[in-house]
């Protein structure tokens, strides 16, 4: 029995207008980036304690929304885009909306010593860890 291919051509075009509409659906949308989490976040370990930069570019301070609670972080927010009156839209890549993200962290955090610093479309989350959750040496006797 032989195996017949359709054309490898007409295979390839039919990707790419399946790819195509795809990207012109709305169903990337749900943040204000358009594409996976939003905003981008970046966790690392600064001896005992955390550290975690978003980039939020274009967000307000006011409009943002910083929880800490045990080992839980709660980053909310809203980014508008305003156009000019009369302006008549050609191209719109800038997307605008709320924000929600959730972060559990490994250990328990200090929320009365978190500090919190944003600039230039970058926030940073300085989190300590909480006395109680270091490990204590003990003295054998």
């Amino acid at each position: 029995m032989a195996i017949i291919f359709s054309d490898p051509f007409s295979t390839l075009f039919n990707l790419q207008q399946m790819l195509d509409a795809s990207r012109s659906s709305s169903w990337l949308e749900t943040s204000p980036s358009g594409l996976g989490s939003y905003p981008p976040i970046n966790v690392f370990r600064q001896g005992d304690d955390f550290v975690v930069l978003l980039e939020l570019a274009g967000i307000k301070k006011p409009d943002l929304d910083i929880q800490v609670k045990d080992n839980s972080i709660h980053i909310a927010g809203r980014k508008s885009v305003d156009y000019p009156d009369q302006a008549a839209l050609h191209r719109r890549e800038r997307l605008a909306g709320e924000f929600n993200r959730a972060l559990s962290m490994p250990v328990q955090i200090d929320a009365d010593r978190v500090k919190a610093e944003y600039r230039d479309g970058m926030l940073a989350l300085f989190l300590p860890r909480a006395e109680r959750d270091k490990p204590k040496s003990i003295k054998v006797s």
